[in-house]
């Protein structure tokens, strides 16, 4: 792809964003896209979002289970970029229509306190940069179509980094926890839609540990002269599956003595 299609790809997914109607899938119509490809996209989304007034309160990772990677024959996680408009109160209500086809994931959630960078981070180094750790819900959201209608295929990895990585809203929970007061791997959530269980999952998930999935985004933004920044939200990745929010969706997820976040779907 050139710089001028990455550029026209940005603009046709801010676009699809501000008419909530999906535009089709990159990798149909630029089949030799890459990695670098996708992520020249999300950082022009970026930019045109600080351009419109928008500011980076954090990051997401993505794609960090073995049964995603394996669902996408990829070996690495991805990452997106969280904006203001992005954070959402815990028991709030998403207004009708804010989104396109919203789904939620459970995630622990890591509030930075200093900031980090360097493609020699280490798990000291993000234990020792973390202010708290909380419960908290992403919000997902797909520019793109999920699926071809012409030929059945099913979006890539590239349409999704291209797309910020499905990134769309984030719910912290009102619980703060210190890094190590629990062993992150044993942390848990039931998540629930409409008081019915959807989804279970631990945190072991994550790269085998959360903190891991942090230093593996500080070590790849490292290689894009990126750095996280004291006081950005870092969404670890998940540990279940993507649960679908049609309107009227009341989404519990369930931390144990961990806490708890809720979110509601008009």
């Amino acid at each position: 792809m050139t710089p001028d299609d990455h550029a026209r790809a940005a603009a046709e997914l801010l676009a699809a964003e501000d008419s909530r109607t999906q535009t089709g899938l990159l990798t149909k119509r630029f089949p030799e896209m890459g990695m670098d490809d996708a992520y020249a996209i999300q950082n022009a989304i970026y930019r045109a979002k600080l351009a419109q007034g928008r500011s980076v309160i954090g990051w997401k990772i993505g794609l960090t289970s073995k049964a995603m990677q394996y669902a996408l024959n990829i070996d690495i996680p991805d990452s997106g970029i969280l904006f203001d408009d992005m954070a959402f109160e815990h028991g709030s209500t998403v207004p009708e229509g804010r989104f396109i086809q919203p789904r939620i994931e459970a995630e622990i959630a890591f509030v930075m306190k200093a900031a980090i960078g360097g493609a020699d981070v280490t798990r000291a180094d993000v234990v020792a940069a973390t202010d708290y750790v909380a419960p908290s819900i992403e919000i997902l959201d797909t520019r793109i179509v999920r699926v071809d209608a012409d030929t059945g295929d099913t979006r890539k990895v590239f349409d999704t980094i291209s797309d910020n990585a499905a990134n769309a809203g984030v719910v912290l929970g009102t619980d703060r926890h210190v890094v190590d007061a629990f062993d992150l791997r044993w942390v848990g959530a039931i998540t629930s839609r409409n008081g019915e269980v959807e989804e279970t999952g631990l945190g072991a998930g994550v790269l085998n540990d959360p903190v891991e999935s942090v230093v593996w985004l500080s070590r790849r933004m490292a290689q894009y002269g990126q750095r996280i920044e004291p006081g950005q939200i870092i969404l670890s990745g998940s540990f279940i599956r993507p649960v679908e929010c049609p309107s009227g969706s009341h989404i519990v997820a369930d931390f144990g003595s961990f806490g708890s976040t809720e979110v509601a779907f008009a």
